[in-house]
C-alpha cells in the first residue's frame, strides 16, 4: 500500500462521530451508580455509545496509518503500535490507545464480563482518555496539513 493523502471528509466524519457519542454518554444519569442503575436501558445505551465512540477513534487512527503512511493494520491494538512507530503517538499515548482497544474488545467479545459498575466508572470518569486521544490526533493532523486532501 502506498501512502496518499488523508481524506478531510473522513477525518471530519470520524471526529464528529466520536464527539457525538461522547455527548450522548453525558446525557445519561451519571451522577451516581444508583442513578445509572435506576433504568436498565442506561447500561445498554452507555455500552453502545462508548463502543461506537471507540470504534470511530480507531477508524481515525487506521485512516491516518493507511493513507498517511501506506500501512494497513487490521487489529485495533496494532493501530496503536503503528501510530507510535510513525510518531503520531508517544509511547504513553500508544499504551493508552492499546488499553482503549483492549476495553473495546472486552465489550464486544467478553461482554458478559463488563459489569455495570465498571461501565459506569468508565462513562462517568474516563471519557477524558478518549478526548485526549482525539486531541492528539487533531494536533497531529493540524501539524501536517500537507497530508490532508480537503477536496470533495
Amino acid at each position: 500500500m502506498s501512502p496518499s493523502q488523508l481524506r478531510g471528509r473522513v477525518l471530519a466524519e470520524r471526529i464528529a462521530w466520536v464527539r457525538t457519542m461522547l455527548e450522548a454518554i453525558r446525557t445519561l444519569p451519571l451522577d451516581t451508580l444508583e442513578q445509572f442503575h435506576s433504568d436498565r436501558r442506561n447500561m445498554a445505551a452507555a455500552e453502545s455509545y462508548l463502543r461506537r465512540a471507540l470504534e470511530a477513534l480507531f477508524d481515525l487512527g487506521r485512516h491516518i496509518l493507511a493513507k498517511g503512511f501506506g500501512e494497513a493494520v487490521i487489529e485495533y491494538k496494532g493501530i496503536g503500535q503503528g501510530l507510535v512507530r510513525r510518531g503520531v503517538l508517544s509511547e504513553k499515548e500508544g499504551e493508552l490507545f492499546r488499553t482503549l482497544a483492549g476495553y473495546r474488545n472486552r465489550m464486544v467479545h467478553f461482554y458478559q464480563e463488563v459489569s455495570e459498575p465498571e461501565l459506569y466508572e468508565v462513562c462517568s470518569r474516563r471519557l477524558g482518555d478518549i478526548e485526549a486521544m482525539l486531541k492528539t490526533f487533531l494536533r497531529w493532523v493540524e501539524a501536517h496539513p500537507e497530508k490532508v486532501d480537503h477536496s470533495i
